[in-house]
C-alpha cells in the first residue's frame, strides 16, 4: 500500500534529521585508521611468524594461535569492507591500496566485491531485489510453490552446518575465485589479478613452513574466519522483526533501521568484529568507518530504538528459515504445518 502524504512528509523529516545527526562521523581519521591496519595486519602478521616458530615447539601452541589469527582475520575484512566503501581513509589511493593487501589476506577480490556489496545496500530488504550480495531468502508462499527439488535445495542450504561451516569456505575458498558473468570488465580483471596475489602469497606461505603445515594453519584461520563472518553477516540482517518489503513499499531508513539489527557484543567480540555490530548505522551510512559506527550510535536517542540483538540471543536466530510477508516476520520452517493446514492465513 502506497504511504499517504503525511507519511511521506514524515519521512522525509526523519531522513533530514539523521542526515544531519550522522554528518560528523563520516569524516575518516588517518590516525584510527593507521593504528587499525598496525594493530590488525600487523598483528597477522606477528601470529604466522609466532605459528612458524611454534611448529618447532607444539601443535598445541600452533592451534591456538590459527584460531587466534582467523579473529584477526574477521577485523581485516572489516578494514576491506570499509576500503570498499571509500569510508576508511580520506584518500582513495589509500582505500584502494588497503583495500587490496586485506583483500588478498581475506582471498577477496576487491573490485568486484565492492561492486556486488553496493548492489547489497542499494536494495537490502526488498523482496523484489533479492539476489546478490544477500543470504538467499524465500517467502512462506515462495517456499510452498516450489518444487520439490528447490525446497530441497532451500532447505539443504538453510541447514546450520551447510550455512555456518561449509558455504563459508565454498565461498571464500572456491566461489570467489571465478567472476560473475553480469560483472564489468574491471570487476572482471580484479578478480583474475587478486587470483594471482593469492597465489603468490600462498607459493611464499609453503615454501616457508611446507605445504601440509600451511594447509593445516590456513585451514583453520580461514575456518574461524569465514565462519565468524558469514554468521555476522546473518546476524545482521536475519532476525524475527527484521524488515522486508516489495518495491513499491521499500524505504531506505526503514531498511537500515528496521532490517539491519545492533549486535551488541562483548567488548573483545566487538573488537574482532570490527564495530560492525552496530550495523543499522553502517546501513544508514557506509561513508561512517568503523570506528567512528559506537559513537555515532551514541549520539542521538533515535538510534537507541533499535532494540539490540545480544550474543545468547543470537543463537535463537539459526532456527528463523523463511519470510512471512502475513505477519512480517521470519519464521522458521514450522509454519508450513499451520500453513497446511490453514492455507487461507
Amino acid at each position: 500500500m502506497e504511504k499517504t502524504p503525511t507519511e511521506k512528509a514524515s519521512q522525509r523529516a526523519i531522513t533530514n534529521h539523521w542526515k544531519s545527526v550522522i554528518a560528523e562521523y563520516q569524516q575518516p581519521n588517518v590516525w584510527r585508521a593507521s593504528w587499525q591496519v598496525l594493530n590488525t595486519v600487523g598483528g597477522y602478521i606477528v601470529l604466522w611468524w609466532l605459528m612458524y616458530l611454534s611448529l618447532s615447539v607444539s601443535w598445541w601452541l600452533t592451534v591456538p594461535l590459527a584460531i587466534l589469527a582467523g579473529g584477526l582475520l574477521i577485523r581485516a575484512f572489516i578494514i576491506f569492507h570499509d576500503c570498499g566503501h571509500g569510508s576508511f581513509f580520506r584518500s582513495g589511493f589509500a582505500n584502494d591500496f588497503w583495500g587490496f593487501i586485506t583483500g588478498m589476506l581475506t582471498f577477496t577480490p576487491y573490485y568486484h566485491w565492492r561492486w556486488q556489496h553496493s548492489i547489497h545496500h542499494s536494495c537490502a530488504g526488498d523482496l523484489d531485489r533479492r539476489g546478490v550480495g544477500d543470504i538467499w531468502t524465500l517467502t512462506v508462499e515462495e517456499y510452498l510453490q516450489s518444487s520439490r527439488w528447490r525446497k530441497f535445495s532451500y532447505r539443504i542450504s538453510r541447514n546450520p552446518f551447510v550455512l555456518f561451516v561449509i558455504a563459508p569456505l565454498f565461498l571464500f575458498v572456491l566461489s570467489q575465485r571465478f567472476p560473475m558473468g553480469r560483472a564489468k570488465p574491471r570487476e572482471k580483471l580484479s578478480v583474475w589479478v587478486m587470483d594471482g596475489a593469492i597465489l603468490a602469497l600462498v607459493a611464499s606461505l609453503i615454501a616457508i613452513f611446507g605445504f601440509v603445515p600451511w594447509l593445516i594453519i590456513q585451514l583453520i584461520t580461514i575456518s574461524v574466519a569465514s565462519s565468524g563472518g558469514v554468521w555476522l553477516f546473518y546476524v545482521q540482517h536475519q532476525f524475527e522483526d527484521a524488515y522486508w518489503e516489495r518495491a513499491e513499499n521499500w524505504d531506505y531508513t526503514d531498511a537500515a533501521l528496521k532490517g539491519s539489527s545492533f549486535y551488541k557484543l562483548p567488548k573483545v567480540l566487538q573488537w574482532f568484529s570490527g564495530n560492525i555490530g552496530y550495523h543499522h548505522i553502517h546501513h544508514l551510512s557506509p561513508r561512517i568507518p568503523n570506528y567512528n559506527l559506537e559513537r555515532c550510535h551514541q549520539s542521538d536517542p533515535m538510534f537507541s530504538e533499535v532494540k539490540p540483538t545480544t550474543l545468547f540471543g543470537s543463537l535463537k536466530l539459526a532456527r528463523l528459515r523463511l519470510w512471512d510477508e502475513a505477519s512480517g516476520k521470519l519464521v522458521g520452517f514450522s509454519i508450513l504445518k499451520h500453513r497446511r493446514r490453514n492455507p487461507a492465513k
